[in-house]
């Protein structure tokens, strides 16, 4: 009876055995397997998206035509003499022909009837310049900022995009 009752208890480890195992082996199918699947899947269709960068929601979008781009207008302003600051010694004069860069034809309109401001404002700024200001392209470059931000003010809200020099000459 002894050898009935230990096979019965090795039959019913066996039994508690082989569930647990099956388990096991399903677990690490799960771990070892499916999960590095569904990580390489994920990852190769967010990598897909990202490098083509096609968005259904926005495919419509693109394939409309593009807008026009806008057209460029160029406002000569009237030349320019102003004697420059010596400081009580010789006369200075400098000569100016600028242009400004608008975005439309609109905005020359508009700055055409703004434009006894625009001249004061370079006027005031340009008699305090000296000589020695005006040398050399760093300042060229100044004097270009410094009018650009003056004229910017002075037509608000109309944007100007840029002051061109078309012609500066410093007689000493």
């Amino acid at each position: 009876m002894a050898a009935k009752e230990a096979d019965k208890e090795a039959s019913a480890e066996g039994a508690e055995a082989a569930p647990v195992k099956a388990g096991f082996g399903l677990r690490k199918l799960l771990i070892f397997v499916v999960l590095p699947l569904l990580l390489l899947g994920g990852g190769g269709g967010a990598a897909f998206f990202l490098m083509t960068g096609e968005d259904p929601e926005h495919k419509d979008a693109e394939t409309a035509a593009p807008p026009p781009p806008k057209q460029t207008v160029f406002m000569d302003l009237p030349d320019m003499l102003v004697n420059l600051n010596t400081g009580g010694g010789k006369s200075s004069y400098l000569k100016l022909k600028v242009a400004l860069e608008l975005e439309d034809a609109e905005a020359s309109k508009k700055i055409e009837v703004l434009m006894p401001r625009v001249i004061d404002n370079f006027q005031v700024y340009l008699r305090e310049m000296r000589a020695d200001d005006l040398s050399g392209s760093a300042g060229l470059y100044r004097v270009k900022e410094e009018l650009l931000v003056r004229v910017t003010q002075a037509v608000q809200p109309i944007k100007v995009a840029d002051v061109l020099f078309k012609e500066m000459l410093v007689q000493q």
